[in-house]
């Protein structure tokens, strides 16, 4: 099995993005599960095309994208991407999409294809704080979210796709009162854990994950 998993350079004046800094740190095999890392840049567009020519290349099993969300508690697989880019900032290239969709042609929203909420138990078996969320956003992590799982639909039947938001890590909220933060090695064992429950899971459990707003 090969998983395809990939993570954004620094973007909205960090000096680091903990995606990036945890996916660098995590093993190259997991549960038997080769492990293929790409950075990409936080850019509409140049993001989802760089992951598109990986899985031309690298033909994987499975697509699992990483990104930052601060202010969130802990690791956050996502569970669908919605056919839209409407930033709130401007991208690392000074792109700022308003009411866009990410792909004329596709569907309204795509929903994961990964085992989320195995994913969410696996981190919460480590003693580690995890939930299902229901909106990976608008910015340039549910553009790729969308792309992937676009490109799944379009080209790579067979293959499973999906997203994880990560919180900031420790060093970005030392001038950030009162935001919450997750050790480096914390989020790489998080992420080396969901990725155990995709090589693990074929199909997802039965667990609750709702929210009731």
């Amino acid at each position: 099995m090969k998983i395809l998993i990939t993570a954004f350079d620094p973007f909205g004046g960090e000096s680091v993005n903990p995606a990036l800094e945890a996916v660098k740190q995590m093993k190259d095999e997991i549960a038997g599960a080769q492990i293929v890392k790409l950075e990409i840049p936080t850019v509409f567009g140049k993001s989802i095309e760089a992951i598109h020519e990986s899985m031309k290349r690298e033909q994987p099993d499975a697509v699992l994208s990483i990104g930052q969300a601060g202010g969130r508690f802990g690791v956050t697989p996502e569970r669908v991407a919605i056919n839209v880019d409407d930033a709130r900032i401007k991208d690392n290239e000074g792109n700022q999409p308003i009411d866009t969709p990410v792909f004329e042609d596709g569907k309204p929203a795509y929903f994961s294809t990964l085992p989320v909420k195995a994913m969410v138990k696996a981190i919460h078996d480590l003693g580690l704080p995890s939930s299902l969320s229901n909106s990976a956003g608008t910015f340039v992590c549910n553009h790729v979210m969308y792309g992937v799982l676009y490109y799944i639909d379009k080209e790579f039947p067979g293959v499973r796709g999906g997203f994880i938001h990560v919180p900031y890590i420790t060093s970005q909220v030392v001038d950030k009162k009162d935001t919450p933060s997750m050790a480096t090695s914390d989020v790489v064992a998080a992420l080396e854990a969901a990725v155990q429950a995709i090589a693990e899971n074929e199909s997802d459990i039965v667990a609750i994950g709702g929210e009731t707003h």
